[in-house]
């Protein structure tokens, strides 16, 4: 991992406007994505964690140009990505590239594996002259784990595992810089996730890829991640690496969410106290004012005088210093954390 950003969000927000009624008049957004900021350096893996709804794949396709931010900006190697004419736009996008969640509809039934890998390179012929494309869409699928000589085949011939291993040639099919992985294993079995996985990281290693990878599970997440963004309700509440998020968290959203990671070892399982949510996760459409957590937070519970501050003031995604590096929190409790 290199000292380079070579993607940035800044500010990111993607409201859809709510309609009713026979005009179709517009009563308000659902704020999915809401201020996000953060940036991603050369080789590195940047987990997106967070409950389903919070705005993470949502964040995944604005990185991308598949959807159109409400306000902010996504720079890519000090390119405004959303500024960019027509023809700068389709160049760029050799660089960002995306593996979908799901690999049963994420593929077209109608195409071969030949076709659906390299159809980029029909987008992008600079990429690999027409008359070695066949032979770099074998080296492709070779690269991901599957057998070259199943160029033809369709997709309804493969299992969910391998369908997906698809997808990522695809992905990889331009030799990008940033690949986004949108929840990439949630559809698969437990041990074909792991492979996929390994997989992943040796693509990385091999093709100096940096990773934006969206996920719910934890534990995934941990095995592959550098750093480590929490998403509630549209924005990031934690950000830091991989073992301050883990070890050491600073905000009672993500010590939640360890909490209920399950525990193989019943013994440990025993002494590990889960912190269940009151409540609701509340409506993207109407999050709470201040600290958006604050109608769910057991230490809110706890210390009951905090209540004017946190559901008032908004808490900033501050740089906490407890010792361990870059750790950011978005909490009023924090700093008691640090010092606890």
């Amino acid at each position: 991992m290199s000292g380079e950003a070579i993607l940035r969000a800044e500010g990111l927000k993607k409201y859809y406007p709510i309609r009713r009624g026979v005009t179709r008049s517009h009563v308000g957004n659902v704020k999915a994505v809401d201020g996000v900021s953060f940036d991603l350096h050369s080789g590195e893996t940047l987990g997106v964690v967070g409950e389903s709804g919070c705005g993470k794949s949502t964040l995944g396709r604005l990185l991308v140009q598949l959807e159109q931010p409400t306000e902010g900006k996504v720079w890519f190697q000090d390119r405004d990505m959303f500024t960019l004419s027509r023809t700068e736009l389709r160049r760029a996008r050799r660089d960002i590239q995306i593996v979908f969640q799901d690999p049963y509809t994420s593929l077209n039934p109608r195409k071969t594996v030949g076709d659906i890998v390299g159809e980029p390179l029909e987008i992008h012929p600079e990429v690999v002259p027409h008359g070695d494309r066949r032979r770099r869409v074998q080296e492709l699928l070779d690269l991901v784990g599957l057998n070259p000589e199943h160029i033809n085949r369709y997709p309804h011939q493969f299992s969910g595992g391998q369908r997906q291993r698809i997808g990522i040639a695809r992905g990889i099919a331009l030799n990008p810089k940033v690949l986004v992985c949108d929840e990439p294993v949630s559809a698969l079995d437990v041990s074909v996730q792991a492979q996929v996985v390994n997989l992943l990281q040796d693509l990385q290693r091999e093709l100096g890829l940096a990773y934006v990878f969206i996920a719910h599970d934890l534990s995934v997440v941990r095995h592959i991640s550098d750093r480590v963004a929490v998403m509630y309700l549209g924005r990031i509440v934690e950000l830091g690496d991989e073992h301050q998020i883990y070890d050491r968290p600073l905000h009672p959203y993500t010590q939640a969410l360890l909490s209920a990671v399950p525990v193989p070892d019943p013994e440990a399982r025993a002494d590990k106290k889960q912190i269940m949510l009151s409540g609701d996760v509340p409506s993207p459409a109407n999050p709470p004012r201040g600290c958006r957590f604050h109608t769910r937070c057991p230490l809110l519970q706890a210390h009951p005088e905090m209540m004017e501050r946190c559901s008032g003031t908004e808490p900033a995604l501050d740089l906490h210093d407890d010792g361990q590096g870059q750790h950011r929190a978005a909490c009023h409790f924090a700093r008691r954390l640090i010092e606890v």
